[in-house]
């Protein structure tokens, strides 16, 4: 059987060039065990070494036999055929993809190193949420950045695309305005992220109120934000929105927080008695930190007084649960031991002057009006 070839690649040259080939595939085989057995070693001093390779397995199956097969091809006779150029941009081509995918996904071994060793299910999760909100957003955008970069290698590395481009870039002023105008939400989402991810005016898993909404920073993307609502709602925001807006952030420096709870009640309720309950109901919540427990006058109006509970919690959720616990205790209490003190509705009735007149003189007394004096009461007389 004759072994085909091109008119400048003689037969001989193919076998060659088959021989360099499956040398290079059993040299990149005998390398890829080689790596594996290393990084086995590896494994109970050093596991990053071991999450980066599995991680990076993918693309190195992929990528050390393409790169021993590119070698090949160098070592490869001359020859005038335009068969071994094109090969060797196609594999090259090839090669910068699966490089990119590589470096992907060591990014994100990165973010995993990360997440392992700062967990967020810690009571005081502060530092563990600083680090991974700087880690994610930071992968994020390494991510954006290697995929732009790894086109643009591979689109310069076409001959005809990358004089489209120059041309494009010298005689469309135009239409690259157009495209500078188009991309300037990408661009900005994109500064936003790094002062996110420098500054930190939010973090991954931080008590938020956005548009009057409560809720917690679930994932911070290359674009956006999303705000888990207490209600299991989300709440998407673009990241430019944190850097012109202003939010509130109950977690910025500490997860700690006092809460109020308001009541309404009369003028004759004794106060030191509902101090006292308050600190036994505080003392008694687990939800309770043990650091402000105060019961004040805040207000007081001509119908009822105003008493304001101020009590404190080592988060938010806790502090909830806390404040409806003091809120039913209190109402219990006020019902149970004072009545009187519950808000109500005072009238005073007056008697007319007519009616102890007709008493005097025998007649018949007419039933007193059992509501309070108006306007048309003031005009009447006796009759």
């Amino acid at each position: 059987m004759q072994v085909p070839h091109f008119p400048d690649w003689p037969g001989n040259t193919w076998i060659h060039f088959g021989i360099l080939v499956l040398a290079a595939l059993l040299l990149a085989v005998v390398v890829r065990w080689i790596m594996h057995v290393f990084v086995h070693r590896l494994s109970g001093t050093h596991p990053l070494a071991v999450d980066i390779h599995d991680r990076a397995s993918g693309p190195l199956n992929w990528l050390v036999p393409l790169l021993f097969v590119m070698l090949a091809l160098r070592w490869a006779p001359p020859t005038h055929s335009p068969l071994p150029g094109l090969l060797q941009h196609v594999f090259l081509i090839a090669f910068l993809a699966l490089f990119i995918w590589l470096v992907l996904r060591c990014v994100s071994v990165l973010e995993l190193t990360a997440v392992r060793r700062y967990p967020m299910d810690a009571q005081d999760n502060l530092q563990a949420r600083r680090v991974l909100t700087q880690v994610h957003v930071l992968g994020r955008i390494a991510d954006v950045v290697v995929i732009i970069l790894g086109a643009a290698v591979i689109l310069l590395t076409i001959p005809g695309v990358r004089q489209l481009g120059a041309s494009l870039l010298a005689s469309a002023g135009v239409a690259g305005l157009a495209i500078g105008f188009a991309a300037k939400p990408v661009l900005g989402n994109l500064i936003a992220g790094l002062q996110i991810a420098i500054t930190q005016p939010i973090r991954l898993d931080d008590v938020v109120i956005i548009e009057g909404e409560w809720g917690r920073i679930e994932e911070i993307t290359g674009t956006y934000v999303s705000v888990r609502i207490w209600d299991q709602r989300r709440l998407v925001v673009p990241l430019g929105w944190f850097i012109e807006n202003p939010f509130q952030n109950w977690t910025r420096t500490t997860s700690q927080i006092m809460g109020t709870v308001f009541l309404l009640l009369d003028y004759r309720v004794p106060l030191q008695p509902l101090r006292d309950e308050l600190k036994r109901l505080a003392t008694a919540s687990p939800d309770f930190d043990g650091r402000v427990c105060v019961l004040q006058v805040t207000d007081a109006t001509d119908r009822a007084i105003q008493i304001r509970c101020l009590v404190s919690s080592v988060d938010s959720g806790h502090n909830f649960d806390l404040r409806c616990q003091v809120r039913e205790g209190l109402i219990a209490y006020v019902q149970t031991h004072y009545p009187d003190a519950l808000p109500r509705l005072r009238a005073e009735v007056e008697s007319s002057p007519g009616s102890g007149a007709a008493s005097r003189r025998g007649a018949a007394p007419t039933p007193e009006p059992q509501h309070s004096p108006s306007a048309e009461d003031a005009g009447n007389g006796e009759q």
